[in-house]
């Protein structure tokens, strides 16, 4: 599981952001997507160790979702991890258009410590519920290899997805 750090404010800071006009900020902010304007989507990609994912979000204005996808595995304990390392933060996503990312779910198939998993769910944030995805359903067959899963940040194409993953599992190597 992934914990989300919450960061404590200095007196100096509060003061700052207490005295300082909220109009013009909170008007170019998008509000947080609802789970229910939002469609989640996942499946194998040509790589069988790879999942593409992506949200779209059918509400008529831009909102947030965590820029970090919450993927989790059957019923194994925590989420994919990721790539880059980094913390919550929101990622907007316009009216209508989708965001992207890819899951490397195990570096090595033929990895004797890989976990075997029938389904994994699938959030946009991990403020929702999300969506649950068979194996079957995602075209991984019977089930899905797990270990030391990573995730890349939502990206705004499948392809910048892939490239994101691309970079991290050779940094993580």
């Amino acid at each position: 599981m992934r914990i989300r750090p919450v960061l404590a404010l200095s007196t100096a800071a509060t003061a700052l952001l207490l005295a300082t006009p909220q109009s013009g900020a909170a008007a170019t902010r998008p509000a947080p997507c609802a789970q229910k304007s939002l469609t989640v989507r996942a499946h194998v990609s040509q790589d069988p160790r790879v999942l593409h994912l992506s949200v779209t979000n059918h509400g008529a204005r831009a909102c947030t979702v965590d820029r970090i996808p919450t993927v989790t595995f059957g019923d194994l304990d925590g989420a994919a991890l990721p790539v880059p390392a980094g913390d919550s933060a929101p990622y907007r996503i316009g009216a209508g258009k989708a965001a992207y990312a890819s899951v490397r779910t195990i570096a090595d198939p033929a990895d004797p410590e890989a976990r075997r998993v029938t389904s994994v769910g699938v959030s946009a944030d991990p403020s929702h519920f999300g969506r649950s995805f068979s194996a079957r359903r995602l075209g991984a067959g019977d089930a899905v290899l797990v270990w030391e899963p990573v995730t890349t940040w939502w990206k705004p194409s499948a392809a910048a997805a892939d490239k994101a993953l691309a970079k991290g599992a050779l940094q993580s190597a």
